[in-house]
């Protein structure tokens, strides 16, 4: 699975995407942020507030408790403002 950073996001991880092999325990798009905390000292930085964290999956709008399952693409992102 590619997983893509935007804004804020990818400054703290320190790249734009990556390619993941998920755990068979990684089902949600919840769980795939909370096993990626756990990659890295930056992850863990980029990521200490989940719910901060918006998520699209498969260029979709999707909420913390989505399954990931068959998704190619899972972008994380902070949250979006209009003007």
């Amino acid at each position: 699975m590619r997983v893509v950073y935007f804004a804020w996001v990818r400054e703290r991880v320190g790249m734009e995407e990556e390619e993941v092999e998920l755990p068979a325990s990684v089902t949600t798009a919840g769980d795939l942020v909370a096993w990626l905390k756990d990659r890295s000292p930056s992850h863990a930085f980029a990521l200490e507030e989940p719910a901060a964290i918006r998520i699209a999956v498969d260029r979709v709008h999707a909420q913390q408790d989505a399954p990931i399952a068959g998704a190619r693409e899972v972008a994380l992102f902070p949250p979006m403002t209009g003007g």
